[in-house]
């Protein structure tokens, strides 16, 4: 019988057991101390997101449904009373609709402010910087020390700007900015404009500097007009940070509060009424804190929707 003599390199070069890559191990002590770590770091944002925002958010929904007394008393609930109670109220389609056209009109202005501004100092050109930070200046104001300062400028009695069109020969008297339901709109809006302007021309300028100067190139190469490459390469390739900025200046809009309790007080004759401002009147001054509450959380459920529609819009245009 002939015995076959054993493969001298399989000898040399014995097979190896396969390595099979182990799982982590989750319960070491190793493992167990990152992850003590990891949620201790966590742990303060939990705490500071719960006791300042959800908590909050569940008395809120709970008064809306009870009778809640400022001070002392009975604590019932009386759903869907709060709700009723403040769609029937004479002021609250009127403020809804005056949100609806600030916000409209702040949205179409100050946006399309914004981007022609950060079209002029898009390039690197003498004075460009000296611009983009004159521009932005205002941004740096708070919002109330802003509408305290139109509202000086505004003043009929004393501010600079009421007597230019006097002195111009326009007019008789002084012009009372905030006289009129439209002059006070348009007021407001002017100073709107004028502190954010500067903001959202900073969030479109990093949109236009991100876009490849390549395909500028390449596009006048071929011919394109300005308004060609405007239309057909600018706006759509912008369209993420145009986006963002529609998302924070229309929730902006439909929370204004500051500007005209400073301006008007929702003056005159309850014209410049905002939502925010109906919750202000209903829980500080009418000590409905029920009612107030109802209207706050039809105000958060359209704020959401809202959002979520706009962010599906700002995500399918960062994958387009």
């Amino acid at each position: 019988m002939q015995v076959k003599a054993p493969d001298r390199a399989a000898a040399e070069h014995p097979a190896r057991p396969e390595h099979r890559v182990r799982p982590p191990r989750t319960s070491t002590p190793r493992w167990r101390s990152r992850r003590l770590k990891g949620l201790g770091y966590a742990a303060p944002t939990a705490v500071f997101v719960a006791v300042f925002f959800l908590l909050p958010l569940l008395l809120v929904g709970q008064m809306s449904l009870s009778d809640w007394p400022l001070l002392v008393g009975d604590r019932g609930v009386n759903a869907p009373e709060n709700y009723t109670d403040i769609t029937d109220a004479p002021l609250f389609w009127p403020a809804v609709r005056f949100t609806l056209l600030y916000t409209v009109i702040v949205t179409v202005v100050l946006l399309g402010l914004a981007l022609l501004l950060a079209l002029l100092v898009q390039e690197s050109r003498p004075g460009a910087g000296f611009f983009r930070t004159v521009y932005f200046l205002p941004s740096a104001l708070g919002l109330a020390s802003a509408s305290l300062l139109f509202w000086g400028l505004y003043s009929p009695t004393s501010g600079p700007l009421s007597g230019v069109p006097e002195r111009l020969g326009l007019v008789d008297e002084p012009v009372s900015f905030l006289g009129t339901p439209t002059s006070a709109l348009l007021s407001t809006v002017f100073l709107i404009v004028w502190k954010f302007a500067g903001f959202y021309m900073l969030i479109l300028l990093v949109g236009l500097q991100r876009i490849p100067h390549e395909v500028y190139e390449a596009a006048r190469m071929d011919g394109a007009s300005r308004g060609q490459i405007f239309r057909s390469i600018t706006l759509p390739l912008l369209r993420p940070s145009l986006a963002l900025s529609l998302l924070l200046c229309v929730t902006g809009s439909l929370l204004a509060f500051d500007q005209f309790f400073i301006l008007t007080k929702g003056g005159p004759d309850n014209s410049t009424v905002t939502v925010v401002q109906l919750i202000y009147r209903e829980a500080f001054q009418r000590l409905n804190l029920g009612t107030a509450a109802a209207l706050s959380i039809i105000v958060l459920a359209a704020l959401l929707l809202l959002n979520a529609l706009q962010f599906r819009g700002l995500r399918h245009a960062d994958e387009s």
